[in-house]
């Protein structure tokens, strides 16, 4: 039977009563099989004596006597204090809510003695302790005990685990209630890897890998149990998305799409020549290549399904451009969808400037028009103009994958800003066509532990080169009290003819209600103050998410144009700004944004030719740990370094939009720590399904059981 196939209720277990299941409830544990897959946290080795002396060395393991009790506190309040001695000194117990350690560990026993200690009122003490009498064993707990190696499942390690807790359970109940699920049902648990991998890789068999995590002789044994688990986690996540990568190239080559043929004898097709030759500048190595990339999988017989990923103004968008092209030669439609509608209608007017003298013909839909008068005619007279193939390409924002949009023949898909939108979101725009073409772009670069799990079934092209001519953006690290320096920077800027970006974390001081936010500043006061006290001289706007997208509209054409020359803003600006002239980027509160917002947000400027900054403001009580996150944005350019670090600080759900559920949620791996069992399990994922793609041989067949008994958790979409 597999672990998750133990649908046995935890209240079948002794001790286990309406009370106690309803707290493993909120653990998400109602069955043996979610109790024994709630690994431990952490683990506790107490093979090693650590005297009650050494408390500043170590959590202290020792075997002491009880000298005295003492009481201090009145009423509810009233507090037992436990004094005890080890063969090098005296330490005292404070006891809170433990009252009942008064009959446990009276005057002249014998105890065992764990936990963490510090010095205070002129005493060695402790309130985090655990402690019981060397001779308790204690209802077939089989409790810990000096001398004997102690330790829980069979007595055998003094190794204990650390369990996620919630209200009304302990870690000793936690240990009982596992050692006894270990014993019932322990031994009967299946193997969920084929023998092959277990030989090659020395790892435990299911029974012994569960056992051992919750209760490890040694430390080694632990450290084989760990690797086995992460390694069938990782393998799994990986077979999923290469049967999902598999089953798209499937439906692509059964013929719903028709075949395409080669538009030229070289890389690219009439239209993108003629789009190539209408350019002041070359394209990029990193740019040649991806669309040389794209090409390929375009014409090839199934589904394109590629990540475009680059750094902040590398070229993607032109990249994609040229994509489009290559869908609306071939006969098709091509759509771009974007996160916000300020994005959106970028893309739509670059493409017309670029795009319309080669005939194509550009739209552009957002869900923000009005029902009624003249936009809801214009509206239906689009979509129509859509569903006749009157319209080549269509940019916009969720509009384009709603109910009343239909396309006469969609080829291609773009998202940008891909992170940005979900799986059902992304499904839904694909659902328009039939299998179109699938090309996702993320300004964010994707760390490669993460691409090779949300976008493992991706192709990826990556951009590393940016246009020539362009500078590197200057960073620079300003406390909030030495803000009036940056202020005095910018204004010189200001006075040689260029423009400015402030972006605050809140949109009005009311938005956060939480106290330890009353000080932030926020965009609409200090789009006033900056207005009237720190640069009178000079136009300013202000730009945030709750502006009605006409008045967003009017406002960034006019900082375009430099009709103003600050723009006070919260992290909207952070994608889709394109104004060459903005030469300062001055960031409030930066400790309150990820590294990869702010290196968006950096991204705004530099865009030009002129040398252009990046200011981040923090706090003057900034710890010391946050200045070196902020640290990682002074020491580097580089958005792959960036991402790799906020990756390690924020994780990887926050990034790209992760969630797990069911039967992919990992219990034990991460796909940052572990990347190097996350290539390993992926080698041997795609390996398997490469020679043996229906997993019918002998050898695989446990492969898809697992894959059948997981199948209602692993529908994850594109």
């Amino acid at each position: 039977m597999f672990l998750r196939n133990l649908k046995e209720p935890v209240s079948s277990l002794k001790g286990v009563g309406p009370g106690a299941a309803g707290n493993l409830a909120r653990l998400g544990i109602s069955s043996i099989g979610s109790l024994l897959f709630h690994y431990p946290r952490d683990w506790e080795d107490r093979s090693r004596h650590v005297p009650l002396k050494d408390w500043n060395k170590d959590r202290v393991c020792t075997e002491a006597t009880v000298l005295a009790h003492d009481w201090f506190g009145f009423g509810r309040m009233k507090t037992l204090k436990i004094y005890v001695e080890d063969e090098s000194a005296r330490a005292c117990l404070v006891c809170f809510n433990r009252p009942f350690l008064q009959r446990q560990l009276p005057v002249g026993c014998r105890c065992r003695l764990y936990g963490h200690f510090y010095f205070r009122y002129g005493d060695i003490q402790s309130t985090a302790f655990e402690a019981e009498p060397v001779s308790e064993r204690g209802m077939g707990d089989r409790k810990w005990r000096a001398g004997d190696g102690g330790g829980y499942g069979g007595g055998r390690s003094p190794i204990l685990p650390v369990y996620p807790l919630t209200a009304g359970l302990s870690q000793g109940i936690l240990r009982k209630l596992v050692n006894q699920a270990l014993e019932k049902f322990g031994t009967s648990l299946e193997d969920e890897l084929p023998e092959s991998i277990i030989s090659r890789d020395g790892l435990f068999h299911k029974p012994d890998a569960i056992r051992a995590i919750h209760f490890p002789a040694c430390m080694e044994e632990l450290e084989r149990a760990r690797k086995t688990i992460i390694y069938e986690e990782l393998f799994y996540l990986e077979v999923i998305i290469g049967k999902r990568a598999m089953l798209r190239r499937i439906e692509r080559s059964s013929g719903a799409v028709a075949e395409k043929g080669v538009l030229t004898e070289g890389d690219l097709s009439p239209l993108q020549l003629g789009l190539l030759e209408r350019l002041p500048f070359c394209l990029t190595p990193g740019q040649t290549e991806a669309v040389r990339e794209i090409n390929r999988d375009m014409d090839g017989p199934f589904s394109m399904a590629r990540l475009l990923q680059g750094d902040v103004g590398s070229g993607k968008t032109l990249v994609s451009f040229l994509a489009c092209l290559r869908a609306v030669e071939e006969g098709g439609q091509a759509a771009l969808m974007a996160p916000t509608e300020l994005l959106a209608r970028q893309h739509a007017e670059n493409a017309a400037r670029l795009l319309e003298p080669l005939g194509l013909r550009i739209a552009f839909l957002t869900g923000n028009l009005r029902t009624s008068g003249s936009k809801a005619a214009g509206r239906n007279h689009l979509l129509k103009a859509l569903a006749c193939g009157e319209i080549d390409l269509i940019a916009g924002t969720h509009a384009l994958f709603s109910r009343d949009v239909v396309y006469r023949d969609l080829r291609l898909v773009v998202v940008d800003e891909q992170h940005r939108f979900g799986v059902i979101q992304r499904q839904a725009i694909m659902a328009k066509g039939c299998m179109p073409d699938l090309l996702m772009m993320s300004a964010t670069p994707i760390p490669r532990s993460l691409a090779l799990t949300v976008f493992g079934d991706l192709d990826v092209s990556v951009i590393r080169d940016m246009p020539p001519g362009r500078k590197p953006v200057r960073t620079h690290l300003a406390k909030e009290s030495n803000e009036g320096k940056v202020y005095d920077f910018v204004r010189r800027e200001l006075e040689a003819g260029r423009q400015a970006y402030f972006v605050y974390p809140l949109i009005e001081g009311g938005d956060e209600a939480a106290h330890m936010q009353q000080d932030l500043k926020d965009a609409v006061s200090m789009a006033q103050r900056l207005a009237k006290e720190v640069f009178p001289g000079f136009s300013l706007a202000l730009l945030h998410s709750k502006l009605d997208e006409e008045e967003k509209r009017r406002t960034m054409d006019a900082f375009r144009r430099g009709d103003i020359k600050i723009l006070a803003a919260t992290s909207v600006v952070e994608v889709g700004v394109d104004v060459p002239n903005a030469s300062c980027m001055v960031v409030e509160h930066a400790e309150r944004f990820g590294l990869s917002a702010l290196h968006q947000m950096r991204g705004r400027v530099g865009r030009g030719e002129d040398q252009s900054y990046c200011f981040l403001v923090y706090s003057d009580h900034l710890t010391d740990d946050g200045k070196k996150r902020l640290m990682v944005m002074l020491e580097n350019s580089d958005g792959f370094v960036i991402a790799e670090e906020d990756l390690k600080l924020r994780g990887p759900g926050q990034i790209a939009g992760v969630e797990q559920s069911g039967y992919l949620m990992l219990g034990m791996a991460d796909p940052v720590r572990d990347v190097r069992e996350l290539q390993r399990a992926r080698n041997d994922a795609f390996e398997i399904l490469e020679t043996d793609p229906a997993l019918e041989q002998a050898r695989h067949c446990i492969i898809a059981r697992v894959l059948e008994e997981a199948a209602p958790f692993t529908d994850t979409g594109l």
